[in-house]
């Protein structure tokens, strides 16, 4: 979701100005997703160029409120009738960092794997501490964390995946990077520099 589809479906229930767009975009996402007042307002006036929006009056503050306009009504419900890409090349960095240490052998494979599931296990624990502390009233923040907890859950699944897949393979094994740590690994002439 960008900018323009958040304010796009808060000016579905009427005329708001900036600053309380941002306000109402981080309450809609359980606080989720933090925006700079500053892209709203540029969002704004993309949306007002493309006859998304209209400025309303302003109120007793002089702060000027947009409200939505049938082309931009239109384009909300669109947003909300395309489902979500999921496109077969998805780079995240996680993946790669995995493939990397899978295929080159820079660094042990096994380790990576370790590191990534303890951080995985250390995420759910600390997403289930949070829904056991969150305010039963708090939709938008419930509906995040159990987005992350089920998200944790399929990468700690997929790591348990790639450890069986592996197992009992030959992988490179040049490890290159394992002794970064240590200076007398790296040539001479690289630690003058």
């Amino acid at each position: 979701m960008g900018v323009r589809e958040g304010l796009l479906t808060l000016l579905a229930a009427g005329p708001r100005y900036g600053y309380q767009l941002k306000m109402e975009l981080e309450a809609a996402t359980g606080a989720a997703w933090t925006v700079n007042v500053g892209q709203i307002y540029t969002t704004l006036q993309r949306l007002e160029r493309d006859h998304a929006v209209v400025q309303a009056d302003a109120d007793d503050e002089g702060r000027i409120s947009y409200r939505l306009t049938a082309k931009g009504r239109d384009e909300a419900r669109a947003w909300f009738a395309t489902p979500v890409p999921r496109e077969t090349a998805a780079r995240d960095e996680l993946a790669m960092k995995i493939k990397l240490a899978l295929t080159t052998g820079a660094v042990a494979f096994d380790r990576v794997l370790a590191s990534e599931r303890n951080a995985a296990m250390q995420a759910l624990q600390d997403y289930t501490a949070l829904k056991g502390e969150a305010d039963g009233n708090d939709l938008a923040w419930l509906v995040h964390l159990d987005r992350l907890v089920y998200l944790t859950e399929a990468e700690l699944r997929w790591l348990d995946l790639l450890e069986e897949r592996t197992r009992g393979l030959e992988l490179p094994d040049a490890h290159v990077l394992d002794d970064l740590g240590d200076e007398s690994s790296v040539p001479q002439e690289e630690q003058a520099q």
